[in-house]
């Protein structure tokens, strides 16, 4: 698409905005963003169809980097590439750490369910052994430690003897320490807790009461809700940081509403310690009983969208992030293009009690994904671990030609590898439709107002 020396870019996003007559034009790679009236938007259409526009609005769109010369572009990708790579280079790694794959909860949705819990159990020489690993290993690097499960905070002294140990560990290697739970035995671990430099706890609600209670509930059956939001209100209490997650689907997604009355009721969302985030159920591993109830990304947003028109008090609890809509709302500019969205392997690692190293939380206690052991001697697959270090848009033949591949990122490498068998191919995301609703709701609607 040219206009005399200049070419449509091929990093422009434009559409119509959700429920509007105005267009939105976006380009990761110049930093630009626009809202269009419709006569403008008219134009872009115009210029898409190959038909002569207005000089002057031309000359606008090549000075926002719109339009453009192939190889300046291409340069400049390849200056934004460079960039990528240094900054990610130097950022802080995130290391997980899975005590035990078991867990007191039987989550209707669980993916780990079908996994093998191997019979060794987590000793003081394997915490040992892993913080040898991680300082040899990750020497000179910020990073950060995440316990994940199972359930990592199992009621039991065994259990608690070795995450004191754990922290104990961590605090000598001067880490910050985060923890992914179930919640339900929070209050018991508040003291061993405090004496770590803990980040945040990550805890689930999947909404208010028997909505909660229904999807996640004890082996062998009983009620969590109540335990849980004690365990929270004790970790805020002690200033523990927290990040409710809420886990949801077609089941439970009209409890949304309801659940964040109760978090605004209850003074969480007040409270400096207290974040939130959506999770949207999906398969990962394998085929849930009900995947009828199971949200496409993009169906799940609209129907967030929905419900916040409607309740628009939710935004006090979740502001979802449209893309990079809430980003730029907030911030006034566009984020750094994203070459890549995957960090297995590059700013994430797992390692797991029975001594194996995987990618990343996704892959962590899977058949066949390990990538070597820590424990009882260093051992590595490199041609594994090469895949998915080398993964990123560059090397995705879908991503070469989409013009969302910078708000992309290529998605998710354990997801594309579930679907292709490849760790090099695509998990794409509905990015254009996702701005199309976070305009409307963060620049059209005063619902979702950012202040």
């Amino acid at each position: 698409l040219r206009q005399g020396n200049m070419h449509y870019s091929k990093h422009n996003i434009f559409s119509r905005i959700s429920g509007s007559e105005n267009y939105f034009l976006v380009n990761l790679l110049s930093g630009s963003a626009d809202i269009l009236n419709p006569a403008e938007g008219k134009m872009i259409l115009d210029l898409l169809a190959g038909d002569k526009i207005d000089p002057a609005f031309q000359k606008n769109l090549a000075e926002q980097g719109y339009l453009v010369e192939k190889s300046e572009e291409e340069q400049l990708y390849r200056n934004k590439y460079l960039d990528f790579i240094d900054t990610r280079d130097d950022d802080e790694i995130q290391l997980f750490f899975v005590p035990n794959y078991s867990c007191n909860f039987a989550c209707t949705y669980c993916y780990q369910d079908e996994y093998v819990n191997s019979k060794q159990e987590l000793t003081t020489d394997i915490i040992d052994a892993f913080f040898r690993y991680v300082k040899t290993e990750f020497a000179g690097r910020k990073k950060y430690l995440t316990i994940f499960g199972g359930e990592p905070l199992l009621n039991s002294p065994k259990q608690k003897e070795m995450i004191n140990y754990l922290l104990r560990h961590a605090n000598a290697s001067d880490i910050e320490v985060c923890f992914v739970t179930n919640g339900y035995s929070l209050a018991d671990y508040i003291d061993i807790l405090k004496q770590a430099r803990i980040r945040e706890i990550q805890v689930t609600l999947d909404g208010k009461g028997n909505v909660h209670d229904r999807r996640r509930f004890l082996k062998g059956g009983g009620a969590t809700f109540d335990k849980i939001v004690d365990g929270i209100d004790a970790c805020l209490l002690n200033e523990l940081p927290v990040n409710l997650r809420m886990v949801v689907d077609k089941e439970n997604i009209d409890g949304l509403p309801e659940m964040a009355r109760f978090a605004i009721d209850r003074g969480w969302t007040k409270n400096k310690y207290f974040k939130t985030q959506l999770g949207r159920n999906y398969e990962l591993h394998h085929c849930q009983a009900a995947t009828d109830q199971l949200f496409t990304r993009i169906s799940l947003y609209e129907t967030i969208y929905n419900l916040v028109k409607k309740h628009p008090y939710i935004t006090e609890f979740h502001k979802p992030a449209y893309s990079i809509s809430k980003f730029l709302a907030e911030n006034g500019n566009l984020p750094d293009p994203l070459f890549d969205a995957c960090p297995a392997c590059k700013t994430e690692w797992a390692f797991d009690y029975t001594g194996q190293i995987f990618s990343c939380t996704a892959t962590v206690g899977k058949a066949g994904e390990s990538l070597g052991t820590f424990y009882p001697q260093v051992s590595r697959k490199e041609e594994m671990i090469n895949a998915w270090e080398s993964r990123d848009v560059t090397a995705i033949t879908e991503c070469s030609s989409c013009s969302l591949q910078l708000a992309c990122g290529g998605g998710c490498g354990s997801v594309a590898k579930n679907r292709t068998g490849s760790v090099c191919s695509a998990d794409c995301r509905p990015v254009k439709e996702l701005l199309e609703l976070g305009f409307s709701a963060y620049f059209e609607e005063p619902i979702l107002s950012t202040e």
